[in-house]
């Protein structure tokens, strides 16, 4: 199941460049939506894209593209629970 990175509504692909989430209405085709989002990564996605994305949560032509299955709220738990792990260790 894939959710919307901001308001965590369930979205059915397929997502184009114009998809809007049907509950808040944020753009779908963004980095934190992205299956590839890795913050910290190189420009923060783990695919090889030739340039940054300076406006992750703003419709892009990524062609890497491929809808995550996290909402924001699963994403910052796992960055949390992520640092807590790194400094206290595992």
């Amino acid at each position: 199941m894939a959710n919307c990175y901001f308001c965590g509504t369930e979205i059915v692909p397929p997502v184009y460049r114009s998809s809007e989430c049907p509950e808040c209405g944020k753009d779908l085709k963004i980095c934190y939506n992205c299956e590839f989002y890795s913050e910290g990564s190189h420009w923060d996605c783990r695919e090889s894209i030739p340039d940054a994305v300076r406006d992750k949560d703003r419709s892009n032509y990524c062609d890497f593209f491929r809808l995550g299955r996290q909402s924001k709220e699963e994403k910052e738990n796992k960055t949390a629970v992520d640092a807590f792990n790194k400094l206290f260790g595992d």
